[in-house]
């Protein structure tokens, strides 16, 4: 992970890429008036953009470069500084040093201002889904080297965000495999609550549930957590922190991939009857427990 950037390196490529754009111009003697109406942009986004106060996407240096007749080498440059500049890595060790809770909060400002959202889980619910009695197990970290929190505020921040799936204006589609319903992250009782919560968020209209179960033929990986946050941005979790991919090119691909799975994923009353055999098998372990003692 040493070639990720952290905040401050994140912040230094975004003003070489301004400067660079800026001095660019220059040199082909254009004013910013000129090269917006070349590029077909406004003037006042060349402004933003060469004084580092909006970060271009890949498509938007593209226009300028091609407006500019840039050479092919010095083009392809810029376009890897482009691409570089438009990917955040924030370290667990980062969260960890502004206090984790903040992420939760972070998390609630992404989806808050999308129309739509998709969540690709493999391996456990999403936070806008987990009962208070799930998220507290889900924080509780049993990695060594993984920042701890204070558990309870954190589990404060992220049910806080789930009110933005009370706005029906806003739609939701969370894929799941079978592995991210059955995984014990917490004791069976908590396990059948949890369950029980996904088929009662099932029946809103604007949220669909997924379930990809683990007997179907799937040739590929689901490898990682990923939200696509509108046609915007995705954000993609590691095991050491999260990357979030600006490129419209990334992001049209991890819809691709996200549509790939859905495809072939349990959906509507198929994903519900799923859920309430996967509770009944819970809610089986714990009465004969009961019975047990």
């Amino acid at each position: 992970m040493s070639g990720m950037l952290e905040p401050d390196r994140d912040g230094e490529k975004r003003a070489t890429l301004a400067e660079a754009l800026r001095e660019l111009r220059r040199a082909a003697g254009l004013s910013g008036e000129r090269l917006a109406v070349r590029c077909a942009m406004s003037q006042a986004k060349i402004s933003r953009i060469e004084t580092g106060r909006i970060l271009p996407t890949v498509i938007d240096v593209e226009q300028i470069l091609r407006a500019l007749e840039v050479p092919e080498e010095v083009a392809e440059e810029i376009l890897a500084l482009t691409r570089a500049a438009n990917v955040d890595y924030t370290s667990w060790r980062t969260y960890a040093r502004i206090g984790l809770w903040r992420r939760q909060v972070e998390i609630q400002s992404l989806t808050s201002a999308a129309k739509e959202v998709r969540q690709f889980l493999p391996a456990i619910p999403s936070g806008l889904l987990q009962t208070r009695d799930y998220a507290r197990y889900a924080f509780m970290s049993a990695v060594a080297g993984r920042p701890a929190g204070d558990v309870e505020k954190m589990v404060d921040a992220r049910l806080a965000g789930q009110s933005v799936l009370d706005d029906p204006h806003r739609k939701f589609s969370f894929l799941m495999t079978e592995q991210a319903v059955r995984w014990r992250r917490a004791p069976v009782e908590v396990m059948a609550e949890q369950v029980a919560h996904l088929m009662g968020l099932s029946a809103r209209p604007n949220i669909d549930i997924s379930i990809l179960p683990v007997d179907v033929d799937v040739f590929a990986a689901p490898l990682n957590i990923f939200v696509i946050y509108d046609e915007r941005l995705v954000k993609v979790e590691l095991f050491s922190g999260s990357v979030v991919l600006r490129d419209p090119r990334d992001v049209a691909y991890h819809r691709e991939v996200f549509d790939f799975f859905l495809s072939r994923a349990l959906r509507g009353a198929d994903a519900v009857e799923f859920l309430q055999s996967v509770k009944e098998e819970f809610q089986g372990e714990i009465d004969g427990g009961a019975l047990e003692c």
